[in-house]
């Protein structure tokens, strides 16, 4: 059990609340797009499944990767692999378990969600190489997160359609976004060690800055969904109040005031993909009902 701990502590288990609810979103929103109603069951497990192992593995890389420079770094040398609490080889050997479950589920939802596959996992294994060479590596993060709303929607659909893409240019955006926010604290660090992030090649100021307009653009895409799918008040009283959390999150933070970065980074953007499933859901269900 405690090992188990160690492996949840790895990936930031509890951080699937970023990305889990909008591939739930374009799952209920695609099957509500096309049939007007619910999505299967067993949609909904596959959907799950996949989602656990594309997360697991993306993470996994990343501390195996990134194992090295996590070491020289004061606040990521206590990290599990880096400190020794996990093993290199354990790591591996979790990274292809969990690209297998995510392998066999998209196998089982269709065609397309399978062929995708191959796609899926190279961006994956690219993320965590591009801080070293490209201070768009939060964009490259953005992507992958986007095939969480976008393979919800094609798990349903066996297609691509106009409203998905929007919502997965939304969750690109809002991932970059608060992840430029995230990379401030390290900016110190990467300059010294060669890594690139927009707050390094920006600065800190201008990196907030393009992570409000990249927080403004989120809710513009999720503002142009209903124009595909017809959706109620309630979605946009959850588009508003996104809007409202993504306002707040750039109040508590300012280039001379990083102290609540933790509250901007997990609280306000926990609440972010919560607050946005639960009305999204909430709207289709007195549609259907």
């Amino acid at each position: 059990m405690s090992k188990i701990r160690l492996f949840l502590e790895m990936i930031k288990f509890e951080h699937t609340i970023f990305a889990l609810p909008y591939a739930y979103i374009g799952m209920v929103m695609a099957s509500y797009y096309t049939t007007q109603s619910w999505p299967p069951l067993m949609t909904f497990v596959w959907v799950t499944l996949a989602m656990v192992g594309a997360r697991s593995a993306a993470m996994g890389l990343n501390r195996v990767i990134d194992a090295a420079i996590d070491a020289r770094n004061p606040r990521t040398a206590n990290r599990e692999i880096p400190s020794g609490k996990i093993k290199s080889v354990e790591a591996w050997l979790f990274i292809i378990g969990s690209l297998a479950l995510l392998g066999v589920s998209a196998y089982m939802l269709n065609p397309l969600c399978f062929a995708l596959l191959p796609l899926a996992v190279a961006v994956l294994v690219l993320y965590p190489y591009c801080k070293r060479f490209t201070w768009a590596c939060h964009l490259v993060l953005g992507l992958a997160d986007s095939f969480a709303p976008l393979g919800g929607w094609i798990a349903v659909t066996g297609s691509f359609d106009m409203p998905s893409l929007l919502l997965a240019g939304a969750v690109a955006v809002w991932i970059a976004a608060f992840d430029i926010i995230y990379a401030c604290q390290d900016v110190e660090f990467d300059k010294k060690n060669g890594l690139h992030s927009i707050p390094v090649r920006f600065g800190i100021a201008g990196g907030l800055r393009l992570s409000r307009m990249m927080h403004i653009l989120t809710i513009v895409l999720f503002a142009l969904v209903p124009l595909y799918v017809d959706l109620g008040i309630v979605y946009w009283i959850g588009v508003a109040a996104v809007a409202g959390l993504l306002w707040y999150e750039h109040r508590i933070i300012s280039p001379n005031d990083m102290s609540r970065i933790d509250l901007a980074f997990f609280t306000v953007n926990s609440y972010v993909a919560s607050v946005a499933f639960v009305f999204t859901l909430a709207d289709i269900a007195i549609s259907l009902w």
